[in-house]
């Protein structure tokens, strides 16, 4: 088993910054991948962010682009959110996801965190 602990969330205004860690413990061995996801009071979970735990390969939602980055410290299991240029419609609960591609879906992750509530005011 897998399990993710996603912390770092909170209150900003519009324009700061947060960054947010994705803890992994038990069979990390078996992600290849994070994902970061996230979801809007009355609207569906949407992608934001994926990286291989390698770095090799990161992909980016439209709307978060240029504006989100993620990294990594393989030697503590942790992967990051660095979210600059925050917006009011950044605003939702954060979850991060372990699977075994970097992928946009959400059934293609096997292994999800209890999220963290991130809140952008204007």
């Amino acid at each position: 088993q897998v399990r993710l602990v996603e912390s770092g969330g909170g209150l900003v205004q519009a324009g700061g910054s947060l960054r947010l860690s994705c803890a992994a413990s038990g069979r990390t061995f078996s992600i290849y991948a994070v994902g970061w996801f996230r979801q809007a009071p009355g609207k569906e979970r949407e992608f934001a962010a994926a990286t291989s735990w390698s770095g090799g390969r990161t992909i980016y939602a439209d709307s978060v682009k240029g504006r989100f980055t993620t990294s990594r410290d393989n030697g503590k299991n942790t992967v990051y959110l660095q979210m600059n240029n925050l917006k009011p419609e950044d605003t939702g609960v954060y979850y991060c996801a372990g699977g075994a591609g970097v992928r946009t879906l959400e059934h293609e992750y096997a292994y999800w965190g209890q999220g963290t509530q991130v809140t952008v005011s204007s």
